[in-house]
């Protein structure tokens, strides 16, 4: 079975597990406090171009993006997010567990306009018993979107703008950070999202590392205390050194900007192969995931040899399904992959 599923199916690097045996045995501090946490950290700053961000290293996506919120929100306060942010669909509830409300905005294509918050933020506070309903703390994002979809760079100012207005903390969640800069679509850098968002975080499970989410704290505001909060989260690793040298192997010479490249391109050539066949798509979508919309029998016929992601169901006849490229996909894989779209019977249905 070839699997196409997710971005995480495979462990690491090499580089990484080469580093991680030829540092093994070497005794430092715990917690982060270790030379191999400062590199990262210092390649990290460079890259954003912001020498006073505060950056910690989590483990994983859903306890980051719990820590980064409830550090921020006071308890009558709730996250604005997409209806199909990542926060309102995949993380089971987490957010709401630490007593916040997840406020969500209607998308299609996974992103919130700027237009959109001010709209709720006004609507919240023309209404007159406003203090009886959930107060927008924040705002969320991913990007990309869980649709694949990437905020462009007028976009993301015009959202950051409008959250500095209402002082609202822009939150952007990076699990797959690295596949929306490499989109072709995106004309979003590092140093534009430090600039633009009050915290972010770069994520390494989906991209290359083993494990592992760096926080990039920009606002003053919201630096205090944020160690104690991780260890309040369980997130404090006693072996914090893991991720250290993590995200030092793939900051210190661009190794996570050329996988992520690698995983972009490889998901081009399937949506490609996918449009050429006259299959339509669900998202238009230029990062590592991609959504055809296929009859159910291809689908049967596919799962033979592929593992995907159901999506959603379009019709009794037809489904998006989901194709995820990861930093370690195999090109020959996709050359299989390629052959057998090119066999596969087209009937073109949009949504």
């Amino acid at each position: 079975m070839i699997r196409f599923e997710n971005d995480y199916a495979e462990g690491a690097h090499k580089r990484i597990l080469q580093r991680i045996i030829e540092t093994n045995e070497e005794q430092t501090p715990g917690y982060g406090m270790d030379e191999y946490c400062e590199k990262a950290r210092n390649y990290i700053r460079k890259a954003c171009d912001v020498e006073n961000a505060d950056i910690h290293f989590l483990v994983g996506g859903t306890q980051t993006n719990t820590t980064i919120i409830s550090s921020i929100l006071r308890p009558h306060q709730g996250a604005v997010a997409a209806i199909t942010g990542h926060i309102a669909v995949h993380e089971t509830g987490a957010i709401e567990a630490t007593g916040h409300k997840v406020l969500t905005l209607p998308s299609d294509d996974g992103k919130i306009q700027a237009a959109q918050v001010k709209e709720l933020f006004d609507t919240h506070w023309n209404e007159g018993a406003h203090e009886h309903t959930v107060q927008p703390g924040l705002v969320y994002i991913t990007h990309p979107t869980e649709n694949g979809t990437t905020y462009s760079k007028f976009e993301l100012e015009e959202l950051s703008k409008v959250c500095r207005e209402c002082d609202l903390p822009l939150v952007l969640d990076g699990a797959r950070l690295g596949y929306g800069l490499a989109s072709k679509d995106s004309d979003l850098s590092l140093a534009d999202i430090a600039r633009l968002c009050d915290v972010f975080y770069i994520g390494g499970t989906k991209i290359g590392a083993l494990f592992g989410e760096a926080v990039v704290i920009i606002n003053d505001n919201l630096k205090k205390d944020f160690r104690y909060l991780i260890k309040q989260k369980g997130g404090m690793l006693a072996k914090g050194r893991l991720l250290g040298i993590q995200f030092e192997t793939l900051f210190e010479d661009g190794l996570y900007y050329e996988i992520s490249n690698h995983a972009v391109e490889m998901a081009m050539i399937i949506r490609k192969a996918f449009v050429e066949k006259g299959f339509s798509l669900r998202y238009d979508s230029k990062t590592n995931q991609q959504f055809p919309i296929l009859p159910n029998d291809v689908l049967e016929k596919l799962s033979e040899k592929y593992s995907f992601t159901f999506w959603e169901k379009v019709n009794s006849t037809h489904s998006v399904i989901r194709f995820c490229t990861s930093w370690a996909t195999k090109e020959e894989h996709v050359e299989m992959l390629i052959e057998d779209i090119k066999e596969l019977e087209s009937e073109s249905v949009n949504v």
